[in-house]
């Protein structure tokens, strides 16, 4: 079903009121144009261009081989096609990490060549420095704790984050560090339902959660995951809304097998 054709744009400022009136906010990836221009038009709030394209688009293992042009090129694409949705965009792995200016480059360089309305940002305390520096010029930053899979080879391990004491605490330090920088909004990302649910009643900016539960402001997922494009993947937190790996495969097979047998195309497909 599509949404109501007077497009109105979805803004940093539009989220904080839906929190505020405790509308919760839809959240889906997207890493190209066509796939952007339906999640846009079946109405989402916010397209996250993930460094998760590393996986999904690229084939590999983790999320730190996708460079800053590749990141440009995807939300560039996604961008051309989003007429209603918040466009946010990963700074990728070697970005941002340990340099403010690099960070701040980085940050300039996606919103001047891909148009994109915002950047998400992995870290929290460790890395104040270079949101604060980014959020200076003018561009909104979400942030990411919890499971930040950028830091997979630190974890060691995909597992559920904060579920010690200390490392909860810190989490619950670090949402509140983001928050008084100024970042408009933070995902947390596997992580005890409970312990999202107290920091989304905490603080004033929107929570996003994946895998940490329905107390969060808002959901978000991989597109290719929630749609049953990639097979085999299937973690607790998700729900799978279609299985299109299945229905493109058996497509693509019929299509095989009428090319093999002469059956297309046919006398009224051709001139």
């Amino acid at each position: 079903m599509s949404v109501n054709k007077e497009i109105k744009r979805v803004t940093t400022h539009s989220l904080q009121a839906m929190k505020v009136r405790g509308e919760k906010i839809a959240m889906l990836t997207a890493y190209d144009y066509s796939m952007a221009a339906i999640v846009d038009d079946a109405g989402i709030d916010v397209i996250l261009v993930g460094d998760s394209a590393s996986n999904v688009m690229a084939g590999h293992e983790t999320t730190l081989p996708i460079t800053l042009d590749q990141m440009i090129y995807h939300a560039s694409s996604v961008v051309r096609a989003a007429k209603r949705a918040l466009v946010v965009v990963d700074l990728p792995f070697g970005s941002y990490q340990g340099n403010s200016k690099e960070a701040l480059n980085s940050a300039i360089r996606i919103m001047k060549e891909s148009g994109a309305h915002a950047v998400k940002i992995e870290g929290g305390v460790e890395i104040a420095e270079s949101v604060s520096r980014i959020l200076t010029a003018g561009i909104p930053v979400m942030g990411h704790l919890g499971l930040t899979p950028q830091s997979i080879y630190k974890f060691g391990t995909y597992s559920v984050r904060a579920k010690e004491e200390a490392e909860a605490q810190k989490l619950k330090e670090d949402v509140l560090k983001l928050q008084e920088l100024g970042c408009f909004s933070v995902v947390l990302e596997k992580i005890p339902a409970a312990l999202a649910r107290e920091v989304s009643s905490t603080v004033q900016i929107p929570i996003i959660g994946i895998g940490a539960g329905n107390g969060c402001d808002g959901q978000v997922l991989v597109i290719h995951d929630m749609l049953g494009i990639n097979k085999g993947f299937r973690p607790r937190f998700l729900r799978q809304y279609a299985s299109l790996y299945d229905v493109m495969n058996e497509a693509v097979q019929h299509y095989v097998s009428d090319v093999k047998a002469q059956e297309f195309p046919s006398d009224k497909e051709q001139y």
